[in-house]
């Protein structure tokens, strides 16, 4: 009756529920996991007790928990990864989880992670005096502490894990073997029955199917497998029951202890044990062969994607049909009035500056690319629109890569994306970079090597635009090849219509005859006779030829006649040869890099530059397209000679107009809109405060159309500036001042300074050597590079200073003006001199305490005192200086703070 009592206490625990199992039927599937969990959970855990005292024992046990990390089914499973990379954060929360738990002095010992099997160890220590309902009442406590708190922390964020004691002994093996839904379970002992296995292994899930234990070999250990439903119920049997020790019978003393193991269904094969044995050999061979299938499939689709874009294929408003229904539906009923034409900046005279830009650009655009075109230029000043002008005019296919655009990309799958799209290059896979990352830090664990997948955004670039660079090929080989079907089809036609001229002139001669009819009817004795078609001569014409005649004059009319022929021929060949030349030229391809400015944008952008650069010389110098790159500063030439270091750059600049062009250019967009163009002696002189900036006499214009005066247009525009210029020149706050790259005293002595000269114009090398600058060049070409100034050159050194537009003369002389905006600037910059100063004044001090030492150390030497009082007298007159420039400094600022009392009153 004991040992009866004692199996059953083994296998089902001292629980009620499991009592009452045996006598009702099975539930459903979901209830019975909850029930059976029930039954499980009573049964008894290993623990090592150690007792204090007559009281309370302590005892140490384990627990699994399931479903914390993905079950690793194999090597290749990589859902590990993401297991490991949440291992941290998943166990923090286990652990914060469990220690809410306090029944019988419950606390966590020791979290170990079994991540091959998805689950958590967790070593806890107890005091109780009873063992077995202790660990019942935990495992109870803690099961109703987790469902509380939402279930067991998951690597996929839905709790599906469960809580269990461990009867055995964990066992945290790194091994080859993978979970599996069959479990092997090898007898330590005598043999269990099945009914025994099935009552201590069905609380952890549905059982399939029990093989028992087949005879073995001496020296090997029998054992049963237990085919489990659901690989959870596996991997929690392998871990809990490993090692456990449990009574053979009823009836029998000995105990049996349970040897666990996964058991795969399906032997492995010899391909797969090949490729898992050889790795370092398989994982090459795969990766050449990805990219050997990308090279032969991928890119011959992305050329022909370049090409598409370029010819406009995939264009519907293209299509002929999209033509036909636009002209006869939308645009026949539209009631707005289009401009079909762009006025050009430098058509009729109007903005003469312009005129020189665009015959230099029509050159470069007719000859054939040896170099880069880089038009650069104020914002504002045209080049877009001249650009545009061009290429219509031409008929030119153009493809624009716009780099500012490609610059607000915040991530490199961003930018590779976005040129992709710009370039046409389809189909583009950059979200895999991330992927072959992943892979390359999987193949390190595996061959001890990167797999080289993965690509750094400089080569993902240069891959692309490699495609792109044969796509451009394609379309200048087909634009030439379409040129010379084109030419040969003239060709044959002027041979042609030369042919039929001179049957014509035959036949009034009387000089032509078919030699078809002689075919048929025949001709003289020879044909008579059947030999064939009889020469038809001169001798046989109707009229003698008149070079018969022997006419020595008529013969030296005819020489001279002949050569002036010949001459004729050969300019008309020449003629032919260079309109070829200059069609096959303008056949080809035109490539435009917009925004090529080096400022903002980081590391990123600075390697789409470079790269961008190398290929932009590359195609130019093969003459597969010609190139321009426009930019708003000339300073971003030095990256375009740096990648085409032997050949000059084609330079085209573009200025602000002068006033008279500037006024022309007006007056006549204006007398095209039908407004008056009759302006005032004062409103001449408000649009001369814009200069020739495109931008700002634009924006006058639309601001005159839409009602306001001239003198309104020109305030609002000086207004918008001064706003303007004070956020981008001084910062919002203090705080958004610091990231300028220069300060807001640099900024405010030049301001003030060009707002006194009359020509808007000071020396760079007076600035720069000057307070407070100090031969610092940095901030002064940051300025430059944000257009609040422009820097003039002379033989190629920084000469002169000016506004970065015309209209910022009058916004300088705005914000100088402004009482309290100048008291601020002014106290700030005095404060600053001050403390240079006062700086010196220190230093003149020290200098005359070591000079007292010296005289008192010298004071018997010849000539040493007056060396000493020569100096000190120095330093003392660079101390009075700096004194008296504190003092005027201080009493401005007590005034300039007056003046902010009175504002702020």
């Amino acid at each position: 009756m004991h040992r009866s009592r004692h199996l059953l206490r083994a296998l089902a625990g001292p629980s009620s529920s499991s009592r009452l199992l045996a006598a009702r039927p099975l539930a459903p599937a979901g209830h019975d996991r909850r029930h059976y969990a029930e039954s499980a959970a009573a049964s008894s855990a290993s623990a090592d007790v150690e007792v204090r005292g007559e009281g309370a024992q302590a005892g140490e046990g384990w627990l699994w928990i399931d479903s914390v990390f993905p079950v690793r089914l194999g090597r290749w499973d990589l859902r590990a990864y993401a297991g490991y990379v949440r291992e941290e954060t998943l166990l923090q929360r286990l652990r914060s989880l469990l220690s809410k738990v306090k029944t019988h002095d419950f606390q966590v010992v020791a979290v170990e992670p079994h991540n091959k099997d998805g689950g958590v160890f967790v070593k806890f220590a107890f005091n109780a005096r009873d063992k077995d309902s202790a660990l019942q009442s935990i495992l109870d406590s803690l099961r109703e502490c987790v469902h509380s708190h939402g279930g067991v922390p998951s690597w996929w964020g839905i709790s599906t894990g469960e809580v269990w004691l461990v009867k055995g002994k964990p066992w945290r093996e790194d091994l080859n073997r993978y979970a599996s839904g069959i479990v092997k379970i090898s007898f330590d002992g005598p043999d269990v029955p099945e009914e025994a296995l099935y009552d201590l292994l069905r609380p952890y899930g549905t059982i399939i199917d029990i093989k028992p234990a087949s005879p073995a070999p001496a020296g090997v250990l029998r054992s049963a497998t237990v085919t489990f439903r659901n690989m959870r119920s596996a991997t929690t049997t392998r871990n809990t029951v490993h090692a456990a020790k449990i009574p053979s019978s009823p009836s029998s003393q000995t105990l049996t202890i349970l040897r666990t193991s996964y058991q795969q269904p399906i032997a492995a094969h010899a391909i797969r044990d090949y490729i898992t044995s050889h790795p370092k050999i398989f994982l090459p061979v795969l990766f050449f062969l990805l990219g050997t299938l990308t090279y032969t499939i991928f890119d011959p689709i992305r050329v022909l994607m370049v090409e598409g874009k370029m010819e406009n294929w995939f264009d519907f408003k293209e299509f002929a049909i999209y033509k036909w229904i636009r002209a006869n539906t939308f645009e026949r009923f539209s009631f707005i009035a289009t401009d079909s034409s762009i006025v050009s900046l430098a058509s009729e005279g109007v903005w003469k500056e312009r005129q020189d830009a665009e015959n230099a650009l029509e050159k470069y655009l007719t000859d054939l690319p040896t170099t880069i075109c880089f038009v650069h230029g104020p914002q504002g000043s045209g080049k877009t629109r001249m650009l545009t002008e061009l290429l219509q005019k031409s008929g030119r296919k153009a493809m624009i890569i716009n780099v500012g655009e490609l610059s607000k990309a915040n991530s490199d799958m961003t930018l590779v994306s976005g040129l992709a799209i710009q370039t046409g290059y389809w189909p583009v896979f950059s979200f895999l970079n991330s992927v072959n990352n992943l892979i390359d830090l999987a193949s390190v664990g595996v061959i001890g090597q990167k797999a080289g997948l993965s690509s750094s955004l400089t080569d993902q670039l240069k891959q692309i635009l490699d495609v792109v660079g044969r796509g451009l090929a394609r379309v200048n080989t087909s634009h030439h090849n379409q040129h010379e079907r084109e030419v040969k089809q003239a060709q044959l036609k002027e041979v042609m219509i030369q042919d039929a001229a001179a049957r014509q002139e035959q036949i009034e001669k009387g000089l032509w005859h078919d030699g078809r009819i002689d075919a048929l009817c025949g001709n003289g004795v020879m044909s008579e006779l059947g030999i064939g078609i009889e020469h038809f001569g001169e001798a046989d014409a109707d009229a003698p030829s008149p070079a018969s005649a022997n006419d020595e004059a008529f013969n030296e009319k005819a020489r001279k006649a002949q050569s002036a022929e010949e001459k004729q021929e050969e300019e008309a060949k020449q003629k032919k040869q260079r309109a070829e030349d200059l069609q096959s030229s303008q056949s080809m391809p035109v490539v435009i890099i917009k925004n090529f400015e080096s400022k903002g944008g980081g590391t990123r952008k600075e390697e789409l530059l470079n790269v961008l650069a190398q290929w932009a010389a590359s195609i130019a110098d093969g003459q597969v397209a010609h190139v321009i790159v426009v930019s708003d500063n000339r300073e971003n030439v030095k990256r375009l000679a740096r990648a085409l270091p032997s050949k000059p750059l084609n330079q085209i600049s573009l200025s602000d107009a002068d006033n008279a062009s500037a006024m022309s250019f007006v007056k006549q967009k204006l007398h095209d809109s039908g407004a008056d163009v009759k302006f005032t002696q004062q409103q001449l002189a408000y649009i001369d405060r814009l200069g020739g900036r495109a931008s700002d006499l634009e924006s006058l214009i639309h601001k005159v159309r839409s009602g306001l005066t001239v003198e309104e247009a020109v305030e609002d525009i000086v207004i918008r500036g001064v706003s303007e210029l004070r956020k981008n020149a001084f910062g919002d706050d203090v705080e958004d001042a610091k990231n300028l790259p220069w300060s807001r005293e640099q900024a405010w002595i030049l301001m003030k300074q060009l707002s006194k000269q009359p020509q808007a114009s000071i020396s760079y090398h007076e600035v720069l050597m000057d307070f407070p600058f100090k031969g610092d060049e940095t901030p002064l070409r940051s300025m430059e590079h944000a257009e609040l100034i422009s820097i003039g050159t002379v033989n190629g050194r920084p000469s002169t200073i000016r506004p970065g537009k015309p209209v910022y003369k009058y916004v300088f002389e705005r914000l100088v003006h402004d009482p309290t905006f100048q008291a601020t600037q002014d106290i700030a910059f005095n404060e600053k001199v001050i403390a240079s100063a006062e700086a010196a004044v220190r230093a003149c001090e020290d200098e005359l305490l070591t000079l007292k030492d010296v005289d008192a150390g010298t004071a018997s030497w010849w000539g040493s005192k007056r060396a000493v009082e020569m100096r000190a007298n120095h330093l003392l007159g660079k101390m009075r200086a700096a004194q008296d420039k504190v003092e005027a400094l201080e009493r401005q600022n007590a005034q300039l703070k007056k003046v902010l009392a009175k504002a702020k009153a």
